[in-house]
Parts: C-alpha cells; structure tokens; sequence
C-alpha cells in the first residue's frame, strides 16, 4: 500500500486523474489529487508540498503535463517523496523553462490550439482541443474536457526551474506515442535523462483518460 499524489498539467485539474486514482484505490493505495491554481509554478509547487504534507510516510509522486514541471521543483530537498513518476511531461533542471525545453523538441500540430490573452492567461481553443489532446477519446469527452478547462498564467511556463529533484530520486516514465501536442521525442529524452524505467503507451497526451490502468500500473510500480 502507497501513499500517492498525483498532479495535474495545464488547462486541466485533478478530475484528470479520476478513473487513475479509482484503480490505485481498487488496489488498496491512499491518494490524493492536488488541484493546481495554475497561477505560477511557485503558487503550484507550495500547493503541491501542501498535500504531500498531509500524508505521514513516504509518498509517490506523479505528474502529467506542466505538472511534471511542479513535481520535479516540490519534490527537491523532501524527504517524503520517494519517487517521481512523469507522465507525458516535462522534467526540467536549473533555469530551463517550458519554452526552452519545447525548442528542443520536433512542432507539433496540438501547439497551435494554445492561446494566450493580453492579461497573461492560456487557455486551448475549444474547437481543437480534442485533436491536441486527446485524439484517441471520444468527442464527447473531449468537448467536456474543452467546456471545463482551467485557464493557466503564462508565469507558470515561463519560470525557470530549480535542479531537478529527478537527479535524486528513482524515476518512471509514460511515454504517449501518439501525442499531438508534446513531442513523443522530446518525452523520451526527458525519460533518457531522468534514467527512467519507460512504460510506452500508443495514446494521446491525455494518457490518463484514455489509459487510466496502464498509467496507474506504471505508477504503482514505482
């Protein structure tokens, strides 16, 4: 039995996690889904150690997306986390920001659904959001997904990070394939560089809801 957190990306919220966290429980693990103000990566990371906090042992540590940014800063200097598990994401090291890291990758079609207002806000357009996200789901999931979305401050991609808590704890890796909008390249050398074990799966960037088992194993295993 584990204690797990599991931390969402941009432009979503925990209920990501949903169907992950019903399979973790179903085998008896105690999880929690952080809900990410989304305002900045230092707002993210001190919720983060929040609810890391409200575990009393060792705690797992997982990510999707932008979140995997969040996990590898509020997992630095905590000796609760015993591991990280990045899920389609980012796993960067000191003074490198999403943008940095997104240049070393091939475009992708999804990045052109990101759109930014004056105030400093992100959010995906609606009517691409499906293709970027989640090309293997339902459109009817999708369009929910769309409707629902939680829009996310520019500062959180454009802090630069802290050294990688990666360089000091075991690491896992879900690779999506067939992701549109995150480079399946640019996963794999986050997975190289972390020294991860690599569970590839031919899905969408949103791994969670369209693989919510395999994801779960993987973290598990952990």
């Amino acid at each position: 039995m584990a204690n797990v957190v599991l931390v969402h990306g941009a432009w979503s919220d925990g209920s990501v996690w949903q169907e992950v966290v019903a399979a973790l429980q179903d085998d008896g693990h105690r999880v929690l889904a952080v809900q990410l103000p989304l305002t900045s990566l230092v707002d993210d990371v001190a919720w983060t150690r929040r609810a890391i906090a409200t575990f009393d042992g060792p705690v797992i540590l997982a990510g999707h997306s932008y979140g995997d940014t969040v996990i590898s800063a509020a997992a630095r200097e905590n000796t609760q986390v015993r591991a990280l598990v990045f899920v389609a994401g980012y796993a960067p090291d000191e003074g490198e920001t999403i943008p940095s890291l997104s240049e070393r990758g091939a475009p992708t079609p999804g990045q052109q659904a990101i759109r930014f207002d004056d105030d400093g806000w992100s959010t995906l357009d609606p009517g691409l959001f499906g293709d970027a996200l989640g090309a293997d789901l339902p459109t009817r999931t999708t369009r929910a997904l769309a409707a629902s979305q939680k829009p996310t401050h520019g500062a959180c991609f454009s802090a630069p990070a802290e050294r990688g808590a990666w360089h000091d704890l075991p690491c896992a890796y879900v690779l999506s394939t067939d992701d549109r909008i995150l480079d399946p390249g640019l996963q794999r050398w986050f997975a190289d560089r972390t020294e991860a074990r690599v569970t590839e799966l031919p899905t969408s960037h949103l791994s969670p809801v369209s693989r919510p088992r395999e994801v779960a194993a993987a973290i598990a295993r952990s």
